[in-house]
Parts: structure tokens; sequence; C-alpha cells
């Protein structure tokens, strides 16, 4: 996917023709305060997302903003080691993007983010197979327009996958929040969120209704990931769980994103038309082992091609 800045500027980052998948979206570095103490990773969802499908051994960029500082330079590192080309101008004199994450007893996060996210409007002169959006790019503007108007051009033109990855404090009244959502969907394909994002977006609702009230928005695929309790895959024709996989935990820290990966790696080989409910549970259940494989590591740390295949087979699951 190559893209350029409109209306004028011909200068901006272009992709490997070659590249499958390009993500858009926030990169920044989690800063991890445990008993332990503070470790730094480079992460954000999308860059996590971009990161899970360059171990997968997904042709993949990133099409980010990042600052002109340190963090830089740890997450060019970062994303190189997978082999995902990063899009991204530096911007001088702002902060690359940082979330303090505060792990409790049990692995769980809780957040707190320092983040500017501005992306220049862009035209893609070609396209990859899928492109994935989702979490703070697709709400905090001025960014969010940016990915909205690339959405518009692309939509119908490539696959387009959509993980929201609901941060409350960043996102102001839940109304505005879910009305931002819902403008969104009907430029995607396939969207994937978990059950407490998709209660929080629609506090009302069972998941079951919750996916039906998203797929009459207009996306094909709605996947809500309900943690220990596995995933729920519906189509407008079908609805598959697919149980979860016991694992030990060190900490959850990206779980969703290499769900994602693992989805959109399978997307790659299936497509989008033919969801019978064995595609679903295929899709579902490769996800889920590779959230499975992530949570028994620290930090953003997701399965190679090789560890998805050949660490949990299927009859491990729960």
């Amino acid at each position: 996917m190559q893209i350029i800045p409109e209306p004028q500027n011909l200068t901006g980052p272009a992709s490997n023709p070659a590249t499958e998948v390009v993500v858009v979206g926030e990169a920044l570095v989690d800063i991890v305060v445990s008993p332990r103490g503070t470790v730094e990773h480079p992460g954000g969802s999308p860059a996590n997302v971009a990161y899970g499908l360059g171990r997968l051994g997904v042709p993949t960029a990133l099409l980010t903003s990042i600052g002109d500082d340190h963090h830089r330079a740890a997450i060019e590192r970062h994303l190189a080691s997978a082999g995902v080309e990063l899009l991204a101008d530096a911007r001088p004199g702002v902060r690359t993007a940082t979330a303090t994450a505060t792990l409790a007893s049990d692995g769980s996060a809780h957040y707190d983010f320092d983040i500017q996210w501005e992306l220049p409007r862009i035209t893609p002169t070609t396209l990859p197979k899928i492109l994935h959006t989702g979490s703070i790019a697709t709400f905090l503007e001025p960014g969010a327009a940016a990915v909205r108007a690339l959405l518009e051009q692309v939509h119908r033109r490539c696959v387009v996958t959509y993980d929201p990855n609901v941060r409350p404090a960043l996102l102001g009244s839940q109304a505005q929040a879910t009305a931002t959502f819902e403008d969104i969907v009907p430029l995607t394909d396939v969207v994937k969120l978990s059950d407490e994002d998709a209660q929080w977006l629609y506090p009302s609702l069972s998941i079951q209704d919750i996916s039906r009230r998203i797929l009459e928005l207009g996306t094909g695929l709605v996947v809500v990931t309900r943690g220990s309790e596995g995933s729920m895959l519906s189509t407008r024709g079908a609805q598959v769980l697919v149980p979860s996989v016991t694992s030990a935990v060190a900490d959850t820290i990206g779980a969703g994103d290499s769900y994602m990966s693992a989805l959109i790696y399978g997307l790659l080989q299936t497509g989008v038309d033919r969801l019978t409910p064995g595609v679903l549970e295929s899709l579902g259940g490769r996800a889920t082992k590779a959230a499975a494989i992530t949570v028994r590591r620290a930090g953003a740390n997701p399965p190679t091609s090789d560890e998805l295949l050949a660490e949990l087979p299927e009859h491990q699951t729960a």
C-alpha cells in the first residue's frame, strides 16, 4: 500500500507493494509497574497487532505518528525485529505516547495514558489485502478524522478489520464514544471487541444483542472475546462459541491484540465471503491459542507461526 498525504505533498511514506496488511493506529511505550519493579515495552494496540502479524510471518506495515525522541528508537527496533515496516514521520518537539500499566496481583492491568494523536490525511495508491485499525486512533482527534477518511477511501476495495479496544479515560462520554464507534462500523468487514468493550459501549444489552446490533450496522463478522469463557463469532447466518485454552497467566497485556493478529492471519487464508460455522471455529480456535500463548509471557509477546501451530494442539482446549 503506497500512501501520499493530501493534497499536494507527494513525498510521504510508502509501503512495500508486497505488504499484505497495513495497520493504522497508535504506537506507544508501555511502562509496566508491578511489585517486581518498572519495565518499559513498546506497545499500543495497533502496534501490537502489527508486531503480532510480523511474528506470524505476514508482510505488514504500521502507519502511525510518533515523536522524535528516545522512545521512537525503541519502537523502531521492536517493529523491525518482527519485520514490520514503519510508516511514520518523526514529529519534532512531540513526545512519543506512553501508557503506564499498573499490574494487579491477578495480572490484570490498569492504564494511564499520555498521548497526542495526529495523522495526516492520506490517499492510498495501492491497497493491501487487509487494512486494520482501532483503539485510541479511531476516537482521539485530530487523528481520528484522518483515520475515518482513510476508511471511507478503502472500504469495499480491501478487507477492513476494526478493534475499538475501548479506553474510557480517553474517550469522553459513553454516548459520544458509542456514536463514534457506530460511525466507523459500516466502513468495516470485521469487528472484534472484548466483552468489557461491548458492555461499556452498550451497558443495557446482552452480548448476543450487542453482536446483532453491530451486524445490523453493516459489518459482516463480529467477534467478542470473553476471557476465560472463550469467544463468540457471529455473522448474519451463523454463530459459534469457541472455548478458551487453559493457560498459566503472567499478565494479560497484549492478549487481545494477539487474538486480533491471529484472526487477521486466518482471514488472509479464508477471506470474508464464506464464513461457515466450520471456518468460524477454525478462525476463533487459532486466535484463542495465540492469546493463550501470550498471557503466559510478560508484556505483549505474541507467538510466532511455529509456536502457534506446535505449542497448543487442538485437544488442549478447555
